[in-house]
């Protein structure tokens, strides 16, 4: 059977774009078929490893910095390491890319409307943001850079499900990041 080799997969997109829920389905697809993997999440992440961040410009590229290490080593130890990061700018997403050699770095935009972000507003934040609470929030006073050239492009809308955007990753990695082991 091919396995599919350690490698990142970085979804990229709004808030509330969908792109934990879609990690969160992916890795459990990627354990069902017997691949090792872990994830990172935004939230999480900012919790522990960057609490010492705020929002700006400068935090923000800090943040995804310190989260490309990271992923970095865990690719290292043989892991696909599945990391879902609004992460707005191209340069950091390009320069976590360049720790990658090859077909390693795999980019995910979670294309999801700004719109249908604000319509989901889980936790209230696009609300809060446009009421001033919360300042240098991506996509109402903060910009958000679309990816170049992604990998992959998933058109989140109400539409496909998480299980179907994981299984079109999956998809793209038995076709293009395998190894014979």
């Amino acid at each position: 059977m091919k396995k599919i080799a350690p490698c990142v997969i970085w979804l990229t997109g709004y808030s509330g774009a969908g792109k934990s829920s879609i990690a969160t389905e992916l890795e459990k697809q990627l354990s069902i078929l017997g691949i090792e993997n872990t994830s990172l999440d935004g939230d999480v992440v900012r919790e522990g490893l960057c609490q010492d961040l705020g929002f700006s410009n400068q935090d923000r590229a800090e943040n995804i910095r310190r989260v490309g290490h990271v992923a970095h080593q865990m690719f290292e130890a043989g892991l696909v390491v599945v990391c879902a990061f609004i992460s707005p700018f191209q340069n950091s997403r390009d320069n976590v890319r360049s720790l990658f050699s090859g077909d390693n770095f795999i980019e995910v935009f979670v294309d999801t409307p700004l719109a249908i972000c604000e319509q989901r507003d889980i936790k209230g934040l696009y609300k809060k943001a446009r009421a001033g609470e919360i300042k240098d929030f991506t996509g109402i006073d903060s910009l958000y850079e679309k990816p170049l050239k992604p990998e992959i492009r998933i058109e989140y809308q109400y539409s496909p499900s998480p299980l179907k955007a994981a299984a079109a990753i999956i998809d793209y990695l038995t076709t293009h990041i395998r190894t014979d082991n």
